[in-house]
């Protein structure tokens, strides 16, 4: 399992960036979120192909990462350089938890649900999950528990896209009000 750190750390395509992170508990929303301003990369980050390829990295974007209490999901929106949205990734976790030294992190669970400003809803890499049973990395209840959290995840999405597409740009607002 790969565990991610909110300040992603060994970010190696990332040359200067800016980190905070805050405690939020409000009525729509508890758990810890990080910002990350991407300064400066060494090359662009692009996934898919084609007309889908996107560009989730280069200079000037923002990354805001959600670290929601007791569930078990990381959620990170990636915001281009004039912060718009680009999308929402919700990582499948083991769990949300905090380092020693404070930095929210997860330990992956391989299953990703991905929610587009289109509106399209994604489940991505049942492959690398199911050969993570397969090769014992995980057990069956993992296994399980990563695909149960992604059903709830992909049914409160279809019923509230614009709903979180708008609190994202808001979240995202509250935390570039954040001094360093």
């Amino acid at each position: 399992m790969k565990r991610t750190y909110a300040d992603r750390p060994n970010w190696t395509r990332v040359v200067e960036k800016r980190f905070m992170l805050a405690y939020i508990k409000d009525k729509d929303y508890t758990g810890y979120m990080a910002i990350i301003y991407l300064d400066k990369v060494c090359e662009p980050l692009f996934v898919g192909e084609g007309e889908k390829k996107l560009c989730l990295a280069n200079d000037g974007f923002i990354w805001t990462q959600y670290f929601p209490k007791d569930r078990n999901y990381a959620l990170t929106t990636q915001f281009d350089e004039k912060q718009e949205i680009i999308q929402l990734y919700f990582d499948i976790c083991d769990g949300n938890k905090i380092s020693s030294s404070g930095i929210p992190y997860y330990d992956d669970l391989y299953l990703d649900v991905v929610l587009l400003p289109s509106g399209e809803v994604l489940l991505l890499d049942e492959d690398e999950l199911k050969q993570a049973l397969e090769d014992k990395v995980i057990s069956k209840e993992k296994y399980d528990l990563a695909y149960n959290e992604a059903k709830v995840l992909i049914d409160y999405i279809e019923n509230n896209k614009n709903w979180l597409l708008n609190s994202n740009i808001n979240y995202l607002k509250y935390m570039v009000t954040l001094k360093e």
